[in-house]
């Protein structure tokens, strides 16, 4: 998605130049040294949207005057420097054919696939390069033949090279023009933890707010801080930024996985795309209850699941009967001898989630044995924890048992949580090395966030965040489609959690003792499950 160059209607303006310096690395005419790197993006203040449907959500020719001469101005006005312009290829594609390359300003492209077949298909002449990676095209002007020409490289977009810059804390100078009100947007900007930068003003552009077409706007410049890494950081909920939707989080992590993710062949024979390490966070705070609301999500499945895991139960035929069969295919005769559990009586998964919770380390025989007092209670320890020691580093539930995989339907794809208590809050943090973004996240990201509400209140404490951190974040291929669908619904707020306030044992706990308030979500997108 492309922030600037969408223009439709609009133009850019070919005249404007400046010599009034900006903020960058001090180029020395004897000795090279690398561009300095800036981010260039238009964001509605509201909710950080930046396009729809391919186009701009505004028409503001000002502000694309405004970027022409920012990307065009160097130190010097005698042309012996210019500035470099890195672009995905949508939106390269997304300039109309007349203004491409972009004049005045070095141009590169970003694409994985094949450079004849991308030059071709899009129409790039020669003398644009076309580059494999933002870290390609970022070598490639360390080049000396464009050194000691390149000032600095402007990143434009898209919206997958907005968030690969700014998470890999790349970017030395930010331009933001923040678009007052509210969009219809498709294709958002991250959250970023502007702390990392330090405001600034820009010498050329006007301080005063400015007004087009109805529409208000003003440009903001922030600077790295010297000594900052400037990672884009998850922000916490009381950040301006936050007020946007937490579920933008999971919507825009989809995006990128759809749009740029890996081709990985997996376990199942579906086929996914892929990416590694991400982090979302979510506010429990006020009884807040983060169950996706771009479609209607299963709550009862995701109580009664959990409610399941506390009672150490192994056996699907327990979910079967509440008519919940979300474990229906790992229980499975077909499943089960696919993977050498021959002997297994059908629904019995073995030592899963539940029995690692409540017996770690215990000899698993059957879903009818009686494990009582057998293994590591961690449940039971993490509650007494709580109680007695709740600055304690090791409060962990793990269900990352190896000596038990052989003995497992499925070993454990959200396998670790360590729990934290300050200010009299107590938040999660789950680590999931595998994520169905489709299917499972949004069950996972619910579950979590109901346990930490459900121990906060055996142990007096109130609900503080669930952070939630993946490693391989994948979308299965016969789910592209469906996800697509959602990506085009706003969110809507998160539902509100009563609990029986009498219920303070963490085995005392049933469905009924839950109410979900206010939960008003989009309607249900059917997806198959990859067994």
């Amino acid at each position: 998605m492309n922030v600037y160059c969408n223009f439709r209607k609009l133009f850019f303006f070919q005249n404007c130049r400046f010599c009034v310096p900006l903020f960058r690395r001090k180029m020395s005419t004897t000795t090279s040294s690398e561009p300095c790197i800036g981010l260039v993006v238009a964001i509605a203040e509201k909710d950080f949207g930046i396009g729809f449907e391919g186009k701009l959500p505004w028409r503001l020719p000002g502000e694309l005057k405004y970027f022409k001469d920012l990307t065009t101005r160097t130190q010097k006005s005698d042309g012996s420097y210019q500035n470099a312009v890195v672009m995905g290829r949508k939106t390269w594609d997304s300039i109309p054919k007349k203004f491409r390359p972009l004049p005045g300003r070095l141009n590169i492209v970003l694409s994985q696939s094949p450079e004849d077949l991308v030059r071709t298909e899009c129409e790039i002449p020669q003398e644009v390069p076309v580059c494999t990676s933002l870290e390609n095209a970022l070598q490639r002007l360390k080049d000396p033949a464009l050194n000691c020409t390149v000032e600095k490289a402007f990143i434009i977009g898209g919206s997958t090279l907005y968030h690969k810059a700014l998470r890999e804390g790349i970017c030395d100078e930010l331009y933001v023009t923040k678009v007052h009100g509210s969009f219809k947007c498709d294709t958002f900007f991250p959250l970023v933890d502007f702390s990392a930068y330090q405001e600034t003003t820009i010498p050329f552009a006007p301080k005063e707010i400015q007004e087009e077409n109805g529409i208000e706007y003003e440009f903001k410049c922030y600077v790295k801080r010297q000594n900052s890494n400037a990672i884009c950081r998850p922000v916490a909920p009381s950040s301006t930024a936050a007020m946007r939707h937490e579920e933008y989080q999971y919507l825009d992590l989809i995006r990128e996985v759809v749009e740029s993710g890996n081709v990985k062949g997996d376990r199942t024979g579906t086929g996914t795309l892929s990416v590694f390490g991400r982090t979302m966070r979510y506010s429990l705070r006020d009884n807040t209850m983060p169950l996706l609301t771009t479609k209607r999500t299963f709550w009862r499945g995701i109580a009664e699941e959990l409610l399941w895991f506390i009672k150490g139960d192994t056996s699907a035929k327990s979910l079967q009967e509440k008519n919940i069969h979300i474990w229906d295919g790992n229980g499975s005769r077909d499943y089960l001898d696919s993977i050498g559990l021959t002997d297994r009586e059908e629904g019995d998964l073995g030592p899963v989630y539940g029995f690692q919770w409540r017996h770690f380390g215990a000899e698993y025989k059957t879903m009818h044995d009686d494990y009582t007092g057998q293994g590591v209670d961690q449940l039971k320890k993490l509650v007494n924890t709580l109680k007695t020691n709740p600055n304690d580093r090791r409060m962990i539930i793990s269900a990352w048992n190896p000596a038990a995989f052989h003995l497992m339907a499925l070993p454990p794809c959200h396998m670790f949580a360590q729990f934290y208590v300050a200010n009299g809050e107590l938040s999660c943090q789950m680590y999931q090395r595998s994520a169905d973004m489709g299917l499972g996240v949004p069950f996972n990201i619910a579950s979590y966030s109901l346990l930490t509400h459900m121990l906060a209140q055996c142990t007096g404490l109130k609900p503080g965040e669930f952070v939630h951190v993946i490693g391989d974040c994948h979308v299965y291929s016969n789910h592209v489609e469906p996800l697509k669908e959602q990506l085009t619904r706003e969110p809507r707020p998160f539902p509100k959690l009563k609990i029986n306030t009498d219920c303070t044992d963490i085995d005392g706990f049933k469905y009924e003792d839950f109410e979900i308030v206010g939960y008003k979500p989009h309607k249900t997108i059917k997806m198959q499950m990859a067994v």
